[in-house]
């Protein structure tokens, strides 16, 4: 977007970010460039685990057999960026042979900026699309290295499993949902409701939720579900409409452009192409 044709249609708007803060920085810069007034509510901290955690070694342990990997799956941006990291620590040359991959163009690109050349799918921005990769489909007996925060979708793995490869995890870090102030909460979400929310995962969108409810629950999330509310995927918006959303904006992808440009009305969108 050229500041010359930066449409008006968003100024004034007040729009809740709610991505974590350490990746928040440059999304609410875009948002602010087009007059939005921006909130901020990170749903999601981000806590690499480290010793004497037994995930931690666990990690460790596979990070430094890497070699034995045919692939090695990254699955989100924080997951790139601390395996990465750890990665560089123990590999200084990255072993051949290693088919490398990720979900999504923004973990892709974090990758890059170690070095590690990833592909990631052009169909979208979830384990499907992924899965749809002409480098999974013939996977029998090869052995796979999952790259991830603890917990989440068991997709990914379960569907390469049946296509007969045997497949590892590497847990890096946890997602935990932020503790906040009940002021800071009606602050945010009540005394001036938002116009538009920026959600990007399922469990960030259940995290909202129940943050939204107070600490102790005297809050009714409900006057939140006439919102606008930008989400990354089809499923998540599924998610969405279950909970009682009415405005539900699916967006291209999880990355900052394809959520704002879900946020533009359309004629903004197609006028900045």
């Amino acid at each position: 977007m050229t500041e010359a044709s930066l449409p008006t249609t968003l100024a004034g708007k007040r729009v809740l970010v709610t991505r974590p803060a350490h990746q928040s920085a440059e999304q609410i810069a875009q948002l602010k460039q087009l007059g939005v007034d921006v909130v901020t509510l990170p749903v999601l901290e981000i806590k690499p685990f480290s010793p004497p955690a037994t995930e931690y070694h666990l990690a460790k342990s596979r990070i430094l057999d890497l070699d034995l990997y045919q692939h090695v799956i990254f699955i989100s941006a924080n997951a790139a960026r601390i395996g990465a990291e750890l990665i560089d620590d123990y590999w200084p040359q990255l072993p051949i042979k290693v088919c490398w991959l990720a979900i999504g163009k923004k973990t892709a690109a974090t990758l890059a900026n170690y070095g590690i050349d990833a592909e990631s799918s052009t169909l979208g921005y979830d384990s499907e699309a992924l899965l749809e990769s002409s480098a999974l489909q013939d996977v029998s007996d090869s052995r796979i290295l999952i790259i991830r925060g603890q917990g989440g979708r068991e997709k990914l793995a379960e569907t390469l499993r049946e296509r007969g490869a045997q497949v590892e995890y590497a847990d890096l870090y946890q997602r935990v949902r932020p503790v906040y102030n009940d002021t800071l909460i009606e602050e945010t979400l009540y005394q001036q409701r938002p116009d538009a929310l920026l959600v990007t995962s399922s469990e960030g969108l259940n995290n909202l939720l129940l943050l939204a409810h107070g600490n102790q629950r005297q809050y009714d999330p409900s006057t939140l579900f006439s919102c606008q509310l930008v989400v990354p995927s089809e499923r998540v918006a599924q998610q969405a409409q279950l909970a009682g959303f009415k405005r539900i904006t699916t967006a291209a992808g999880a990355d900052d452009l394809a959520m704002i440009t879900a946020l533009l009305p359309a004629t903004d969108a197609e006028s900045d192409k």
